[in-house]
Order: C-alpha cells, then structure tokens, then sequence
C-alpha cells in the first residue's frame, strides 16, 4: 500500500487543492487512486465538504470520510461540543488500509501536523502507517517560521518528509513570496516540489487536471504518483 499524507503549516493553506492536484496528476499517470478524509468539520450532514471538491477536480471516484462534525474547530473539540465519539488512530489507520488495493491512498488531515483528529494526530497517523508527509505551506509572511516548524517536528519524529507544495501561489507574487520562495528549502532542508496557482480550485474540472500535471516537479511525480 502507497500512502501520502497531506498536511499544512496551519488551515486555510490549500490542502484540499493540492489533494485534488496530487490526484489528479497520479491519475495521469495511469495510477488507480482513492482519498480519504479522516474528520471532516464545519459542514453539516449532506452538504458537500472537502471530498467533493477532491472528486470534481481531481476526478478521483473513490473516497472515504470517517466523520463528520459540524462546527469548523479542530476535530477533536468538534467531536466533544456534539457528543460524538472522538475518532480513534486504530479506526483511523484501519480505514485507510480498506483501500490497499489501490495504487496511491492520499490522506487529507486537518489544520496543521499537530491538530488532534480524534485521540491522535496526523504526525501519529504517519507514524503508525509508517507514511511519508507532502506539507502545503502558505507564499507569503510567517511561512517560513511555520514551515521550518513543521519539517523540524517531523524529522525529530522520524517521518520521512516528502516536500513542500506552495498551496496558492499568486499570479503578482510579492517580495516576500518571491525570497520565500527561494528560502523555503535553506531553512527547512526540504524541495519545494510543487506549486498550485491561486484561485485553482474555482477551475473547471478539465484545466484542473491538465494543469495539475506541470505543478509538480517530474522527478517528484515520478517517485511519489507515477
């Protein structure tokens, strides 16, 4: 089983763009795909939530959600404040091994490496599953505090990470995102393999996939989706 965990330096970076993208590109490459969002909150029973968007632009068909709260909090508190049990890294764990049959299993966590998902966090997710972590940093200010902190934290836990995506790149990049940019790997030790350009996740399906095939490095698609 192939599976690549996505995680962000914080919320609202571009995880689920990027996931679409990661499925996309691997489906390209002839690579059979599911996606699984372990807690999805903020979004009522129903209502389309983060697996939708991966399924309209990544065109990946096969997804698994295992809860599902409705206040947008971390998981954890979102689970306590409506009475739901907390997701567990066994249940967690065994869902994502339900889809070993195929090719590449991509893992959309919630917030950032340390966000609690039920009693556990992504970091022990990947521990567990002994996966590699791709992280969505954010272009501009404080990405490269937050970055640096991220790869530190995983590289003490003895995760392998697999690369920095910039989750939104602007289509006028300032200053700070054009040096960060270049600092990025200086102050993490790690490849910026990929960047996705803002406003990506309002395109039709179509452009999505053909773009999602030139916003990675090909060394880095080849190993981890071709």
């Amino acid at each position: 089983m192939s599976v690549l965990i996505v995680t962000g330096t914080s919320t609202d970076v571009g995880k689920t763009v990027v996931t679409a993208a990661l499925a996309a590109a691997a489906l390209a490459a002839g690579r059979s795909v599911a996606v699984c969002k372990p807690a999805q909150t903020g979004v009522a029973p129903g209502e389309p939530g983060d697996l939708a968007q991966v399924q309209r632009l990544g065109g990946v068909t096969r997804t698994l959600e295992l809860a599902r709260y409705p206040d947008p909090l971390a998981p954890d508190t979102a689970a306590r404040r409506c009475g739901r049990p907390l997701l567990t890294l066994a249940e967690t764990a065994a869902g994502i091994e339900s889809l070993a049959d195929a090719d590449l299993t991509l893992v959309e966590g919630a917030g950032g490496l340390l966000v609690r998902l039920g009693d556990f966090t992504v970091l022990d997710l990947a521990q567990k599953l002994n996966a590699a972590v791709l992280v969505v940093a954010a272009a501009g200010l404080g990405t490269l505090n937050h970055s640096e902190l991220t790869t530190r934290t995983l590289a003490a836990s003895g995760v392998r990470c697999a690369g920095l995506v910039i989750g939104s790149w602007p289509a006028a990049p300032d200053l700070a995102a054009e040096c960060n940019r270049d600092d990025l790997p200086a102050v993490t030790g790690v490849d910026v393999v990929g960047s996705i350009p803002a406003g990506a996740g309002g395109w039709e399906s179509g452009d999505f996939a053909l773009g999602a095939q030139r916003w990675f490095e090909s060394s880095w698609t080849a190993r981890y989706l071709g």
